[in-house]
């Protein structure tokens, strides 16, 4: 399943929320995908120009919440 939106820490109303489509670094790149890993972690990856790089993984020791993409 695609991750839509993934929010990191122990209170999620003052946790770190990152969305699919969401501009970042100063509207210069859009979040392009949010992924699990296998082992649990996560990494979210941006896009600008057609290029795609990896931009933070978040370990499987913090706390998350994720909402998933459900397209109807």
């Amino acid at each position: 399943m695609l991750i839509r939106k993934i929010s990191i820490g122990i209170d999620y109303k003052s946790s770190m929320h990152f969305v699919s489509g969401q501009s970042v670094l100063g509207d210069s790149y859009i979040i392009d995908l949010i992924i699990q890993n296998d082992n649990g972690s996560f990494d979210i990856w941006i896009k600008k120009d057609g290029e795609i790089v990896r931009w933070k993984t978040f370990g499987n020791t913090v706390p998350v919440v994720i909402e998933y993409k459900i397209d109807f």
